[in-house]
């Protein structure tokens, strides 16, 4: 597989707070991979620096070969990649289907209302619904469709199963096999390695801002030692 978001020596600063320490990640077209690590580590704003938000980095962030360094944050889209985060951003004075049609369509494989509706039944039924009477798993479920109807070629997603009911973090596993059926590449922080291990095909470790391992799903048995030290489980 070809790399598509290649990462080296990424470093980032929330004002003098220096957060990343020389990062280096590389996630390969239609994989799924997961950003494992205790809280404050460095996760959501590894995400958040790829995306642009954070301004404050230097190193390399190349997608399909583009410098995203040079990319304004409202072009990121645009370049392909399309960001989940973990407050989900469900305007709450617009209904389901406004929600859906808000963003939009930046890339030629965005997905129709028709083909989400069938991804995500929940939100078909909902669909008149205002964003402030939705569930917890239902403003889940809306902000990953939004993201998929633009047509970007990279998900990433902060957190999707926290706070969730067990059927709903099922429902979402099952969403994202199905997007890497379609071919669509995911990058994922979850502190949930249970649920990740049957969605993710590879593992970062991270701890302090740096990258301190990184195994293939095959090898979860194998790392539980490891795992449990740094995130504490």
């Amino acid at each position: 597989m070809a790399a598509l978001l290649d990462i080296k020596g990424l470093n980032a600063w929330y004002g003098e707070s220096h957060v990343l320490h020389g990062l280096d990640m590389t996630i390969h077209d239609g994989e799924t991979v997961t950003i494992l690590g205790r809280n404050g580590v460095g996760k959501t704003t590894t995400l958040r620096t790829i995306t642009g938000i954070i301004r404050s980095r230097k190193g390399q962030i190349r997608f399909d070969g583009k410098d995203m360094l040079s990319v304004p944050l409202h072009r990121t889209a645009h370049h392909g990649i399309g960001y989940v985060p973990e407050e989900r951003g469900i305007f709450s004075s617009l209904n389901v289907l406004e929600n859906l049609m808000l963003p939009p369509v930046v890339g030629k494989n965005g997905m129709s209302v028709e083909d989400i509706f069938e991804l995500f039944p929940n939100l078909h039924e909902r669909r008149h619904s205002p964003g402030t009477r939705l569930s917890g798993g239902e403003q889940q479920m809306l902000a990953i469709a939004r993201i998929l109807r633009t047509g970007v070629r990279m998900l990433l997603l902060d957190e999707p199963t926290e706070g969730l009911a067990p059927v709903i973090v099922q429902r979402i596993g099952e969403v994202l096999k199905k997007l890497k059926e379609r071919g669509l590449t995911v990058l994922l922080v979850e502190q949930n390695f249970r649920f990740a291990s049957r969605v993710a095909d590879r593992f970062y470790l991270m701890d302090h801002g740096q990258v301190v391992s990184e195994f293939p799903v095959g090898e979860l048995p194998d790392r539980m030692d490891t795992l449990h030290h740094v995130l504490g489980v």
